[in-house]
């Protein structure tokens, strides 16, 4: 970076929880005359309609590059991803590589930009579930290893990643750029028809999501898991937003006759739904089960209950501020949290610290601060 020019920064999103981590980000830096930011989409998520309504929905503009990877297993996905980026480094020659969240585009373009000697920025780091089992934990840790700016969403973060070695100045607490988007659209999404639609009532209903390769790929695991679902469906109606792999195994299960089914026991399954759909359902429903990360942190903002069919969180503030239970798979566990939050003549939680709508602003300061640094010791 020379006098008279602007720091260059490669975004890049991969999949639909990149999409809104990288919304704010790509606002606060287009803001800043000091950055030129581009933004790189891998393809991971090769959804081309949910996609497009995310960016649109979160006024994501176009992509400067889209490296089309599409799906694969993890090797040959990760492989491809750093074989289509490498050209893209060396064509913008990027001051920082920016990457956000867990998915294999994360890691995948941080070895990039580590190899040609690019500093690489990691938002959303220093989550820990300590479970090696979940490929979002390995790509974690070692994106996590090689990044210069590791910006920390939760207190948990910083100690983390001082345990594993990190130098203290790479560390930035900084917030969480989920909630930057979450307040920024949720007046907005208050006027979406969705419960309309589907028929539903304001805090009379539960809403569900499952997508974890622990719970929807293990027969077993998952007929436990949606059995106890399904008895929550006897006194609460749950809406199950279905993504396309888990509708799969569901019918490869016997769970499902037909991929069009749209109802099992009481459960109604409804096809994936846009943000804006989504975050209305999830702010007036009674309570929501799921296996997602992001959600425990949206329903956090939201003061929702929140039910985690997981045995581990990497997000335990969500579970100190009293927010979010982490009720594993077992049936009789899960059904004794969903009556308690039941029977609970009120439910209070509190808010995280700097979860507050202003962490991508503090990560513009940050890279503003290094590149006038450097700027400063170069000259």
């Amino acid at each position: 970076m020379t006098e008279g020019t602007r720091a260059t920064i490669l975004n890049v999103v991969g999949a639909r929880p990149n999409f809104m981590k990288i919304a704010p980000l790509m606002r606060a830096f287009r803001k800043r005359p000091e950055f030129q930011p581009v933004l790189v989409h891998t393809g991971q998520h090769y959804d081309e309609r949910m996609s497009r309504l995310f960016f649109e929905q979160l006024s994501i503009p176009r992509p400067d590059v889209n490296l089309e990877v599409g799906s694969a297993s993890h090797a040959v996905q990760t492989a491809e991803i750093m074989k289509r980026f490498e050209p893209v480094v060396e064509q913008y020659r990027p001051d920082v590589v920016l990457v956000v969240g867990d998915v294999n585009s994360t890691v995948a373009c941080a070895l990039v930009a580590v190899k040609l000697g690019v500093k690489v920025a990691h938002v959303e780091a220093g989550l820990r579930s300590f479970d090696r089992t979940m490929p979002e934990e390995i790509n974690r840790l070692l994106t996590d290893a090689i990044s210069d700016f590791l910006f920390v969403t939760e207190p948990s973060g910083i100690r983390n990643l001082k345990h594993e070695g990190i130098p203290e100045e790479k560390i930035f607490f900084v917030g969480n750029v989920m909630i930057d988007t979450l307040l920024a659209n949720l007046e907005q999404a208050r006027s979406s028809p969705i419960l309309e639609t589907l028929g539903l009532e304001a805090r009379a209903y539960a809403a569900l999501t499952l997508h974890r390769p622990g719970n929807v790929d293990d027969r077993d695991v998952f007929l436990r898991v949606f059995g106890a679902v399904r008895k929550i469906a006897e006194a609460l109606p749950v809406v199950f937003p279905v993504h396309p792999r888990t509708r799969k195994n569901m019918v490869r299960f016997g769970m499902l006759k037909e991929e069009g089914d749209d109802e099992l026991g009481g459960v109604r399954l409804v096809e994936p739904l846009g943000y804006l759909d989504f975050l209305k359902l999830m702010a007036e429903a009674r309570l929501v089960l799921t296996d997602s990360g992001g959600i425990q942190e949206e329903t956090t903002i939201l003061k929702v209950p929140c039910l985690t069919l997981r045995e581990t969180t990497e997000r335990p503030v969500t579970v100190e501020v009293g927010c979010n239970e982490v009720v594993g798979t077992d049936p009789a566990r899960i059904l004794s949290a969903f009556r308690r939050v039941m029977d609970a003549e009120a439910f209070t939680c509190g808010t995280p610290e700097k979860w507050d709508g202003h962490a991508a602003e503090r990560i513009a300061d940050v890279l503003v601060s290094e590149f006038a640094l450097v700027h400063r010791r170069s000259g």
